[in-house]
């Protein structure tokens, strides 16, 4: 049996980095959507993106496909360009020897990434994608809720 193929879109949202911050993803599985949100009183906009794809892929009851987009070039570029494994690979450091950020939801996320196939897909924010521009009304939501 094959696995099921789910779209996940996600946005983050910081008001001051550090300061309050919201997420939203949305979960698309044929015609059905469901949208996840919350936020954090004192995060970053980088945490907040990592969440949203964390709380999507989380929320799958199996293992899937999924195609992942964001506008965060943090998460895609982390994954694409091999940041994460490499930061993996030198115990949390980055290049430079400075410790990696975030490693926490990092660490969380590659459980994830161990679980599903997942694809990442880069696309501009604030641009009219539909599905981009809700998680973004979900993440400010919950950013302006803090």
């Amino acid at each position: 049996m094959s696995m099921k193929e789910v779209y996940l879109y996600t946005d983050g949202a910081c008001s001051g980095n550090p300061g309050p911050g919201g997420y939203g993803a949305i979960l698309v599985y044929g015609k059905t959507e469901k949208e996840l949100s919350g936020g954090d009183g004192q995060t970053t906009n980088n945490r907040m993106e990592l969440m949203g794809a964390i709380v999507g892929l989380e929320a799958l009851k199996e293992p899937c496909r999924v195609v992942l987009t964001s506008d965060s070039r943090y998460l895609v570029d982390a994954i694409e360009k091999g940041w994460l494994a490499s930061w993996q690979k030198r115990g949390w450091k980055k290049a430079d020897g400075k410790p990696a950020l975030n490693v926490d939801l990092w660490q969380r996320l590659q459980k994830q990434l161990d679980r599903h196939e997942v694809t990442f897909c880069w696309i501009r924010g604030h641009n009219g994608h539909p599905y981009n521009e809700r998680c973004d009304q979900l993440a400010v939501a919950q950013r302006d809720a803090q």
